[in-house]
């Protein structure tokens, strides 16, 4: 659970940091992966496809 203390009344930069910390923390990205069901065989897949972009994206000469 992520908590953010409002000092002085400052909810503007509270709620800033509190979006830093979220985001950080990665709970968004979990509940975009959560939001459908995915078959074990096609999230494998799709792994595989990434690891491979990300290889080509590393190789890449300028």
């Amino acid at each position: 659970m992520t908590k953010v203390v409002v000092q002085n009344g400052n909810v503007e930069s509270a709620l800033k940091k509190f979006k830093v910390k979220v985001a950080r923390s990665g709970v968004l990205s979990e509940v975009k992966k959560r939001k459908h069901y995915v078959k074990p065989g096609v999230e494998r897949r799709d792994k595989i496809k990434e690891g491979i972009k990300n290889s080509r994206k590393k190789n890449r000469n300028y």
